[in-house]
This record gives C-alpha cells, sequence and structure tokens, in this order.
C-alpha cells in the first residue's frame, strides 16, 4: 500500500512538475542565443520536492519537447531545439535535478545549499560546453554568452528555492 502511494505521489508530482517547467519556459526575457526563463527555477523545486525522483519529471519535459510538444521556451519544439544553442542546458537539467534531490534527502542546509549550487553548476557547463559545439565558438565565448549573464539571475532562483523548500521539504 504504501508503494503504491509513493509511487500515485510521484505520478502526481512528476505533472504537475512537468507543467510548471513549461510554464517557466514561457516566462522569457529573450537574450541571444540563449533566453533568460524561470524554467530553472521549477527544475530545482522538482528535486527539492521529489528528491532523486526530480529528475523524472525534468526527464518528461525534454522528452515531450523533443516528441514535438510546444514546451521549451515560448512554445518551442523539437529535436532541432535540443541540437541548437540551448539544447546543452536542456539536457543538463536531469543531472542538475538529480543532484538537487539527492542533497535534499540530506538534512543539512550546507549540503542542500552546496547542492543547489552544483545542479545550477551542472546546467550551465552542460549549456555552455553544447552552445560552443553547436554554435561552433570556442568555450570562453560560449561562457560570456550562456552562462556569464545567467549566473545573478540564477542565484536568485537558487535562494527562492531554497526559501520555498524550507516551507514544502
Amino acid at each position: 500500500m504504501v508503494d503504491m502511494m509513493h509511487r500515485a505521489r510521484i505520478l502526481a508530482y512528476s505533472g504537475t512538475f512537468i507543467a510548471l517547467i513549461t510554464a517557466g519556459s514561457w516566462i522569457s526575457i529573450p537574450l541571444p542565443p540563449v533566453p533568460l526563463t524561470l524554467q530553472t527555477l521549477f527544475v530545482l523545486l522538482s528535486g527539492i520536492v521529489m528528491k532523486r525522483y526530480g529528475a523524472i519529471p525534468v526527464a518528461l519535459y525534454v522528452l515531450l519537447g523533443a516528441a514535438g510538444l510546444p514546451v521549451y521556451h515560448n512554445g518551442t519544439a523539437g529535436l532541432g531545439v535540443l541540437l541548437g544553442p540551448t539544447g546543452g542546458f536542456l539536457i543538463g537539467f536531469i543531472p542538475a535535478a538529480l543532484v538537487a534531490g539527492i542533497a535534499y534527502e540530506h538534512e543539512s542546509p550546507a549540503s542542500r545549499i552546496t547542492g543547489l549550487i552544483a545542479a545550477c553548476a551542472i546546467y550551465l557547463l552542460a549549456g555552455a560546453v553544447w552552445l560552443s559545439y553547436s554554435a561552433s565558438i570556442p568555450l570562453l565565448q560560449a561562457v560570456l554568452l550562456g552562462v556569464a549573464p545567467f549566473i545573478i539571475g540564477d542565484a536568485v532562483k537558487a535562494a527562492a528555492a531554497y526559501a520555498i523548500g524550507k516551507r514544502v521539504a
């Protein structure tokens, strides 16, 4: 019975976080080549709320977009988005949610904060590496275009996720 309840909770939370990440993708400030969105807040929150299972809705979100559902930033979809300049960030969301979730399996605030920082670093690094490759630009330029403009915003979103996590996790 407990296992069935756990699975039902994972299913319900997964649907909720897929919807939230999608909604967060519409809250967008278009910065070339990578827009600033609220997706990352909900990616972090999926790990906070669902622990290691937080990677499930994020992976499903990426798969739904790859399959053609318009869930990515500003209603984009398809493999072309994953192969474009933002693809690395989207793929990086999956291990980021897992790392945040594993960190939230520990009670220590230091572990949780470290996990959120590591999660942000994971999707930013994945994004910069893929941006460099997909746009055929040097890695340093990819970092300047795809990481530097987002550091302050991601720090604010991680702090907001941590604050929300104190209430819900």
